[in-house]
């Protein structure tokens, strides 16, 4: 399957939002004694690279990051807390993301009711109200990063990532 410049510019874009909020996470969880689980860990707790939970319908839920009570590199814990992050560069496609979003993590959520779970999406990119609205109804907490901030923080850098055109974000990078 071939793959558009487009995909990949908005793949290393959700990356980048990953690496960023990756450091803050793992701060929080440093001084709360909590361990954080997410994709560019080694952890032989879990088998693979991906941080997959399993609802209670047996259904696997691939996710980005995941807080852990009790969690050791050898000992998976229980989860206290469910991230996710997206990029998304135009709104036709926010409210598929955010359904999408909700449908990895609250079905998590119901099984790990018990341990009361925070629910939190870290977006950034073009999102319509409605879709950050819909996850707000269903108790997500949303850190919202709209396309402009982007822009301007890549332009401080003397980067242009703004483009009309979706097959052609990569001139930015030239």
């Amino acid at each position: 399957m071939a793959e558009s410049p487009a995909h990949r510019f908005g793949q290393l874009i959700g990356e980048l939002l990953e690496s960023v909020v990756r450091p803050q996470l793992e701060d929080f969880c440093q001084d709360q004694g909590l361990y954080l689980d997410h994709q560019k860990r080694e952890r032989p707790a879990r088998s693979g690279r991906k941080v997959s939970w399993t609802d209670q319908y047996g259904n696997a839920h691939d996710l980005d990051f995941v807080i852990e009570r009790e969690g050791t590199d050898h000992q998976i814990g229980r989860p206290v807390a469910f991230i996710e992050s997206a990029w998304r560069r135009y709104t036709k496609h926010s409210r598929n993301k955010a359904q999408e979003i909700q449908g990895a993590i609250l079905p998590l959520a119901e099984k790990y009711r018990w341990n009361n779970p925070f629910l939190g999406t870290v977006l950034a990119g073009v999102f319509t109200e409605g879709s950050l609205d819909q996850l707000r109804s269903l108790g997500f907490q949303v850190l919202y990063f709209p396309y402009e901030s982007l822009v301007a923080a890549f332009q401080s850098e003397g980067i242009d990532i703004a483009f009309d055109d979706p097959l052609c974000p990569l001139r930015a990078l030239r």
